[in-house]
């Protein structure tokens, strides 16, 4: 039971980093904590469960339209809402992208109403036997993405001039646009990238919960923790305490009751904030990808 649950956990823990890799990204970038991440993820629940309604059940194509409507999506966010107000004081940043949260929460309200909607399975809810641990499909499915996601990133930020450009960013800005380095179309990339990771995410988490607008809610906020475990900077560090969490709460639920499960994640933060105020991985995010 014990590596049945831890195995549950990573699976859980691998939508967090997700979400959390989408913040730390922007955050890296615009010094922006991004609280519409989860309803980017939310919008995409909905745009794949329209898509599958109408093109026959095709997962492929329901996948790439959303990557591109959710993408799209946070391009606008960043040309129409975030660009103008680049520079301002981190509180106008925060406070603009909690606008966004409740804006876009109000149009998938108004668009797909209040009531929750089914997202049809993905994979036969047959479990698999691996080494005597059972695991669900769609759950080693979701483990699976993610580190393909998370290898994907790795080879951007090394070997890509897009990736380069991120990090050299994130390292000092002013130097980065005084060494010729687009940084406007660089954030706008940035951006980019955290809308094609919120519709993965989305779309992994829809078959496991109902859908509706506040199906992101909680893993926003998981996600957020799983970023600060790394000190709001480290994509590494964002992973890792992605998954602590999800284990973490998957072993709470499991062996001290239902209630512990909810509690868990600030419990972990609380702590990691008292021993490392900077976060697990804070001291040396600059130097990471």
């Amino acid at each position: 039971m014990l590596a049945q649950q831890i195995v549950s956990g990573l699976a859980t823990g691998s939508l967090y980093a997700l979400t959390a890799i989408g913040i730390v990204l922007i955050f890296r970038n615009t010094r922006t904590i991004n609280l519409a991440q989860g309803d980017f993820s939310m919008i995409g629940a909905f745009v794949a469960l329209v898509i599958l309604e109408h093109s026959g059940g095709s997962l492929v194509v329901a996948t790439l339209v959303t990557i591109v409507a959710v993408t799209a999506l946070a391009v606008v966010v960043e040309r129409l809402i975030m660009r103008p107000i680049e520079g301002s004081d981190w509180l106008t940043l925060f406070t603009a992208t909690l606008g966004v949260f409740y804006i876009l929460h109000g149009v998938a309200g108004w668009i797909w109403g209040r009531d929750t909607k089914s997202f049809p399975a993905l994979f036969s809810s047959a479990p698999l036997s691996i080494g005597g641990t059972l695991i669900s499909q769609a759950h080693l499915f979701n483990i699976l993405v993610a580190a393909v996601v998370g290898g994907i990133l790795y080879l951007f930020f090394r070997f890509t001039k897009p990736g380069i450009a991120m990090r050299a960013i994130t390292e000092d800005p002013v130097a980065a646009q005084l060494m010729g380095i687009p940084v406007r179309s660089i954030v706008l990339l940035t951006w980019a990238v955290g809308g094609v990771l919120a519709a993965i995410s989305g779309i992994l988490l829809a078959p496991l919960v109902y859908v509706s607008t506040q199906m992101m809610d909680g893993v926003l906020v998981k996600g957020y923790v799983g970023a600060v475990f790394g000190g709001l900077y480290s994509l590494p560090g964002a992973v890792i305490g992605s998954l602590i969490i999800g284990v973490a709460e998957n072993l709470a639920g499991g062996y001290l009751g239902a209630q512990y499960k909810v509690t868990i994640a600030f419990v972990l933060i609380v702590l990691v904030l008292a021993l490392k105020p900077r976060g697990l991985f804070g001291g040396k995010a600059r130097r990471e990808i």
